[in-house]
């Protein structure tokens, strides 16, 4: 496989930037994830990467060599899309060899024995011989995997590729890129806007908006560590919950707490300064009135088969806790709320930037 490097990467198109000045090293037999809202520059980042889009200025590296300007198919690799991009009138086999018979010097018993592989990797042996249009979503799905895996390419690229497919064959097929990642060693670059596909295929994440990266991490530790607003409320579902408070370095305070909630700030601020307070929903437990961190009236509760989301109202904030179902107190009664100081996240409220607790 190889590692991928784009350094200072931009992409303009005329007067609007797309991507600004990215930096990004993916490593050998990495699964990088590029996740982000509509319009955030992923896709055009992906592009870039394949050949699709030009530079506009930065560099380019697969393996140590400079592709920048180089054309696609000079690349190698293999892009798999949103649209699956088949041939409607060739078979599932032929979809997968064309391109080998078009770019390589392979035999034609070397591309049977490579489409044949890849079909036992893939468990499609039995659509071959079918045409798109007999296939179903994820069906046609694997065999564009499959045309990818043929390839033996340095690189992989999936723009989007499960977003057409319905939620329980998402959740599939997210086990089967999981597996196939694992078991062949390859260098994968993913977009999506999927959270839930960030956080269970990446090895790591880059949280992008604005044409640029936010944050690049291990999935746990950007959902724990936030670097910012944006990435605290992009990372999650639900996002994680905002109480404003007073911070003067040592003590975080709100109207509704019973004291002041303790921490150590590594770069602590001078005076009572206004801060948002960040925890996630299952990080907040409930008890009776009087006991915990503070008081919350719920407002409204959602089932969600074994949890349950609880929307409580805290003074003039809004907060949503993930609890046992069997834990549902009546809607319209107040509860005590416990937060572990170990688990919440401040950020300054002006710039929206995680203060270090």
């Amino acid at each position: 496989m190889a590692t991928v490097s784009l350094r200072q990467i931009t992409k303009r198109y005329g007067d609007q930037t797309a991507v600004k000045n990215l930096d990004l090293d993916i490593e050998d037999k990495e699964f990088m994830v590029l996740v982000g809202a509509s319009g955030c520059g992923k896709s055009t980042t992906l592009r870039m990467v394949a050949g699709l889009e030009t530079i506009t200025d930065g560099q380019l590296l697969i393996d140590g060599i400079d592709v920048t300007e180089a054309e696609p198919r000079q690349r190698d690799i293999a892009m798999v899309f949103q649209s699956y991009a088949l041939y409607p009138h060739m078979t599932a086999y032929m979809n997968m060899a064309f391109g080998l018979m078009k770019t390589s010097s392979l035999s034609k018993d070397e591309i049977r024995s490579r489409v044949m592989e890849a079909a036992d990797i893939l468990n499609i042996h039995e659509l071959l011989e079918r045409k798109p249009k007999e296939m179903s979503g994820g069906q046609r799905q694997r065999v564009a995997i499959g045309r990818a895996l043929v390839r033996k390419p340095k690189v992989y690229l999936f723009d989007e590729p499960l977003s057409n497919l319905d939620a329980k064959l998402r959740s599939h097929m997210r086990a089967e890129l999981k597996r196939l990642h694992g078991e062949l060693g390859i260098t994968v670059i993913y977009v999506t806007h999927d959270q839930v596909e960030a956080m269970t295929l990446g090895s790591r994440i880059a949280v992008m908006a604005d044409g640029r990266i936010q944050q690049l991490g291990k999935p746990m530790d950007v959902y724990r560590n936030p670097c910012n607003l944006f990435v605290a409320s992009f990372i999650g579902a639900p996002e994680m919950n905002m109480l404003h408070c007073g911070f003067d370095g040592t003590g975080v305070g709100h109207p509704a707490f019973l004291s002041p909630i303790q921490v150590e700030a590594q770069h602590a601020t001078t005076g009572h300064s206004s801060v948002l307070l960040g925890v996630r929903p299952e990080e907040i437990n409930l008890a009776p009135v009087g006991q915990g961190n503070m008081t919350g009236r719920v407002q409204r509760i959602e089932l969600l088969g074994p949890e349950a989301l609880a929307e409580l109202h805290v003074g003039e904030d809004r907060l949503i806790a993930r609890i046992r179902v069997d834990q549902v107190p009546p809607v319209g009664t107040d509860v005590g709320l416990v937060i572990d100081k170990n688990r919440i996240c401040l950020f300054n409220a002006d710039s929206g930037e995680a203060i270090n607790i």
